[in-house]
């Protein structure tokens, strides 16, 4: 049961981003007409998908309140990287070598976490930023996206 919940969530990942993994996971339960069914079958939890999107209605009602366009970037990936950079510049760590990363701002060394959908890649991105920090026998970087030095320099 481990190995095809790996191979499904495998095929679920988009390799430079675990935030865009999470948002994939969305959208593909949103084409799957909001399924439990297709949940199940994922291994993802309904319930934390339907908050998500109770979230999601949440924000677009303020939208709509605020007389502000909705707009989607498609399927402009990078769009939504360079809007997770710009909102996480302060977590932002480059490269030091074998799977070492710096914070920027600190100078902490810290790990991608082996559940990330970078770890493993075959490569490590120069710069990349983080949500939060996870200390278990290391300093562990959850919820990573690749970015581009220039979108932490804007």
């Amino acid at each position: 049961r481990e190995e095809e919940s790996d191979n499904v969530r495998e095929k679920l990942m988009v390799p430079e981003s675990d935030h865009l993994t999470l948002l994939n996971v969305y959208q593909q339960w949103k084409t799957h007409g909001y399924s439990s069914d297709w949940c199940t079958e994922h291994f993802v939890q309904a319930k934390a998908l339907r908050k998500v999107r109770e979230i999601r209605t949440q924000l677009i009602d303020i939208m709509e309140k605020n007389k502000m366009a909705l707009l989607s970037c498609g399927t402009s990936w990078d769009s939504v990287r360079k809007a997770i950079a710009s909102s996480y510049f302060h977590h932002a760590a480059r490269l030091k070598g074998l799977g070492e990363y710096i914070n920027l701002k600190t100078g902490m060394p810290c790990f991608l976490h082996p559940t990330s959908a970078l770890y493993g890649l075959g490569y490590n991105p120069e710069y990349l930023v983080y949500h939060e920090l996870v200390y278990t026998t290391k300093e562990y970087m959850q919820c990573v996206t690749a970015t581009d030095p220039l979108w932490l320099a804007e």
